[in-house]
């Protein structure tokens, strides 16, 4: 009982309980190993009770906690209200100035010191935040992509921002979109000698810089001004950058993001040897200065890592921490190469302000959307740059649930809620602030993390695992005061397991959801698919996501085939076809209900009329419907009797956007891949070098690579795009035939 009162003080739960399931005990040693990573000894009863009675007196005369929330317009938090009558309160405001009563504070985050009568003082962090993120500027679609798989002309073997840019200002013009959510473009882990990047951008070595990867070295001003040998060596660059796109888009192969960065980096090193302009110049240092020691860290780890390798942890021991002697040292020896992964950094930052100014030319009410990852790698820039902030010898993941019986394990090291508070949230603020700059809105992957998140011990099983607790109050109060400040809006993917109350609390502060075609059911009724007018109106809708299978794939059948042959069904290979099928079934009556299958209907209407009996008449009818709603999950959608071909595949992933844009959502995604038939995950969860994640550039239903310019002209997309508002367009604003 102790230890449950010890590890409730602490914020870690000692049970779960699953949807619809029972009540799930942590094993006591995950319970002690939690406490141990928040610096709590719980190792023996001694222990626990010396533990609990520290922490508890420390509660007693505690006059405030580490940070208080206030929203702004709403009543005085309870940790104010609930202090001694009598108690003095005086506020410091973040921009340095004095205020005279707490209460008027503008929005913002401030110090607030108490004096009680007893002669207590105390003092924590005062977060003033609206009431709400931004809303929508109106109803709005645009597209969900993988920005590695969207390679031009001009791109250097990767989808690059320049790609992004132009993809911006074609999309929004051409085709009304709103907006254009594409994958986090957070620093990866690098390379070390003989292995391969992490191409998971959800597993970055930093959430608080962007890679440079993803620059376009044309764009960089400097680079028309490069001559002589510089020019020869950056044109050979060039060429060899062609021999990689060429590769990815005409050969097959898949996108190799260490060789395009070995080039860009050889590239950059000839462009930086042109000297800047004054201006420029100004610009870079006003950078440097404003992103001050967060910047020097990160690029810090980057020279040591290009001396040391990128594993950190093997580093000398002065050098893994960043506060040390030795670390200062060396960081004066590599000030050059420190100087140059800032200064690319700057690149970086520039061209994704250029994106965003290419959405909004293009009419854009949002923009682009930016993805926060839930974590970050254990060996990456971060956590040896913030060490304190991460819980060491934890990796956050999921407990077991109805998908996934094993629990799992993401590798990424979870925050330590304690320290956040302590901090006022100031690495969750700083983290924020960078990916707002040139967001219109930003995508919190796992926005439950905010609320909790379950900790695996080192060397446990995923069904070993707890849930700590944070302050999801002020995480929230920290999200909803930048995304204000920003002008952005904020989308949480609360796909999975949701425990009671998140989604409404995160509605009441205006955070869209993340709502999937295929999981949104009458859970608490028929269990059937839910009709469009019962779904939420505060969320993006989606037919799919970047961890499921492109719509067709689902359609007809084909993940559950790929899924067979990467070893990951949990049923037999028939059992979970007919299981698919009759999903697809269900969904596929309601859109025929619905009327969102015109194209069926008219072929039925076809072969009823060219059929010369009342028998073959009804067999014809009665192939189509099978087609058209009970055919799926045989090869290509296409059942025996041939109703559509082709055709159909398309008419069913229309009459799947049909439906979203029926339900109430205030922003509607298409994935891109749906767009032009790509029938390939980008990703398959529980799958490493088995299948060839986050490496596929963007191709058509035969598996054909399509370049941005063969895109923008697919017939496929153009057929698509017609049922939204706005698009498409031909090159003189008319609607196009």
């Amino acid at each position: 009982m102790s230890l449950a009162r010890l590890a409730a003080l602490h914020g870690v739960a000692v049970s779960h309980t699953p949807p619809g399931g029972v009540t799930v005990p942590a094993p006591e040693t995950t319970v002690v190993a939690i406490l141990a990573a928040l610096g709590v000894d719980a190792t023996s009863p001694g222990a626990v009770q010396d533990a609990l009675d520290r922490a508890e007196s420390a509660a007693a005369r505690r006059l405030l906690p580490a940070t208080v929330v206030r929203w702004h317009g709403e009543s005085a938090p309870r940790a104010l209200a609930e202090l001694p009558d009598g108690t003095e309160l005086t506020i410091a405001l973040e921009d340095g100035g004095d205020h005279a009563d707490w209460r008027e504070a503008p929005c913002g985050v401030h110090r607030l010191t108490a004096r009680s009568p007893d002669g207590r003082t105390g003092g924590c962090v005062l977060i003033v935040a609206p009431e709400r993120a931004p809303h929508p500027p109106r109803r709005s679609h645009g597209f969900l992509l993988q920005l590695y798989s969207l390679l031009s002309a001009r791109s250097w073997g990767m989808g690059d921002l320049g790609d992004l840019a132009e993809f911006a200002a074609w999309s929004g013009r051409s085709l009304g979109t709103e907006f254009l959510q594409v994958n986090p473009l957070h620093a990866a882990v690098p390379a070390g000698p003989g292995g391969i990047t992490d191409p998971s951008p959800y597993r970055p070595s930093s959430r608080r810089f962007p890679d440079p990867v993803h620059l376009r070295i044309a764009d960089i001003p400097e680079y028309a001004e490069v001559s002589g040998p510089d020019r020869e060596r950056l044109d050979l660059l060039r060429e060899q950058a062609a021999g990689l796109r060429t590769a990815v888009l005409e050969k097959g192969a898949l996108i190799d993001r260490d060789a395009v960065w070995e080039l860009k980096r050889a590239a950059l090193e000839l462009v930086r040897r042109v000297p800047q302009g004054p201006g420029r110049r100004a610009a870079y240092c006003d950078f440097v200065a404003a992103r001050g020691r967060p910047l020097d860290d990160h690029a810090t780890w980057c020279a040591l890592a290009e001396r040391h390798g990128p594993h950190w942890r093997s580093w000398s021991e002065e050098l893994r921490d960043p506060r040390s002697p030795g670390t200062a040292r060396a960081r004066r020896e590599l000030m050059d190469r420190v100087d140059f992964h800032s200064w690319a950094l700057w690149l970086t930052d520039r061209q994704l302000a250029e994106a965003a100014r290419a959405a909004s030319e293009a009419g854009m009410g949002i923009g682009i959307v930016h993805d926060l990852a839930v974590g970050v790698h254990p060996d990456g820039a971060d956590a040896w740059a913030q060490g304190e902030v991460f819980a060491s010898g934890m990796s956050v993941g999921a407990p077991p649930d109805a998908f996934n019986g094993r629990g799992q394990d993401w590798g990424l090291p979870p925050w330590r809620p304690d320290v956040l508070a302590s901090l006022g949230y100031e690495p969750f603020r700083e983290l924020l602030r960078g990916l707002f700059a040139h967001a219109g809105a930003v995508r919190i992957d796992h926005v439950m993390g905010l609320f909790r998140l379950w900790w695996v011990p080192a060397g446990c099983s995923p069904t070993e695992g707890a849930y700590v607790g944070y302050d999801a109050e002020a995480m929230l109060a920290v999200l909803v005061l930048e995304a204000h400040r920003a002008g952005a809006v904020v989308v949480g993917e609360d796909l999975g397991t949701v425990e009671p109350g998140v989604r409404e609390t995160l509605a009441r502060r205006g955070v869209l959801g993340a709502s999937v075609l295929w999981f949104e059911r009458d859970w608490g009724g028929t269990d059937g698919p839910l009709p469009p007018g019962e779904w939420r109106e505060e969320c993006v809708a989606t037919a799919t996501t970047h961890d499921l299978p492109p719509t067709a794939a689902r359609l007809n059948g084909e993940h559950t085939e790929l899924r067979d042959r990467l070893g990951l069904l949990t049923r037999p290979l028939r059992e979970e076809r007919l299981r698919e099928r009759a999903d697809v079934r269900e969904w596929l009556r309601l859109f025929q209900e619905l009327g969102l299958l015109p194209e069926v209907t008219a072929h039925e209407e076809s072969l009823a009329q060219s059929t010369q009996s009342t028998q073959s008449t009804q067999s014809a009818h009665g192939a189509a419907r099978v087609g058209g709603a009970q055919g799926l999950g045989r090869a290509g959608g296409v059942h025996e009797e041939g109703p559509l071909g082709a055709a159909h595949e398309e008419a069913l992933v229309r009459a799947v956007h049909r439906f979203l844009l029926a339900t109430p959502a205030r922003m509607v995604g298409v994935w891109l891949p749906d767009a032009v038939g790509d029938r390939r995950p980008q990703n398959v969860p529980g799958t490493w070098d088995q299948y060839p994640n986050w490496r596929l550039p963007m191709a058509d239903a035969e598996a054909r690579p399509l370049a941005l310019e063969q895109l923008a002209r697919s017939p496929r997309l153009h057929a698509l795009m017609e049922l939204f508002p706005g698009g498409p367009r031909r090159d003189d604003g008319e609607p196009a035939p």
